[in-house]
């Protein structure tokens, strides 16, 4: 493994806690932030919608993340 491959250390550091949660979580927590928007909506709590709505994108970008960590991440270089 050249010097260019290697890993920082906060890299491998975040990899290390985010391979730990099932990549289904991430996308049950995004969902659900979507369902719960959608029910304040029509609540009418119109500002804490679009607060919990924003959560969906990060939560659905990290369960990605996740899975390819898991699939191409520094688990392959590790071996």
């Amino acid at each position: 493994m050249t010097e260019k491959n290697h890993e920082g250390t906060i890299t491998v550091a975040v990899e290390n806690r985010t391979s730990r949660i099932p990549s289904m979580a991430y996308l049950i927590g995004g969902l659900g932030a979507l369902a719960l928007s959608t029910g304040l909506m029509l609540c009418g709590r119109r500002r804490a919608s679009n607060v919990v709505g924003q959560l969906a994108s990060p939560l659905l970008i990290m369960g990605l993340y996740n899975k390819l960590v898991k699939i191409q991440g520094h688990d392959s270089y590790d071996r």
